[in-house]
């Protein structure tokens, strides 16, 4: 999948399917990993989260950040070591979203 960022919306990006379709999502968290030495982006589709009665599919991808700050290639993640460390990191968010 080929993705723009845009700078002067850090909420957003846009992404390239295989069909050369574009789709926007909202970006909702990001956070590095000193232990896997990538950073992580969680983000959803845009409108998504209109209809509280269906549930929201929220993507996960691993990048290695540009020099200016953007994602890089979004890569895949591939081992359940990875994926135990991101699903931690993001139940950890949810509670704290729901604390406030």
């Amino acid at each position: 999948m080929e993705h723009n960022h845009e700078h002067e919306e850090d909420r957003f990006i846009t992404l390239v399917d295989e069909n050369g379709d574009e789709q926007l999502f909202e970006i909702l968290f990001t956070f590095d990993s000193e232990e896997f030495e990538r950073s992580y982006v969680f983000f959803y589709p845009v409108g998504a989260n209109e209809d509280d009665e269906e549930e929201v599919d929220i993507l996960t991808y691993a990048y290695i950040p540009t020099e200016d700050g953007g994602f890089g290639e979004l890569m895949e993640i591939e081992t359940d070591e990875e994926w135990d460390m991101v699903e931690e990191v993001f139940n950890t968010f949810n509670e704290d979203q729901e604390e406030e």
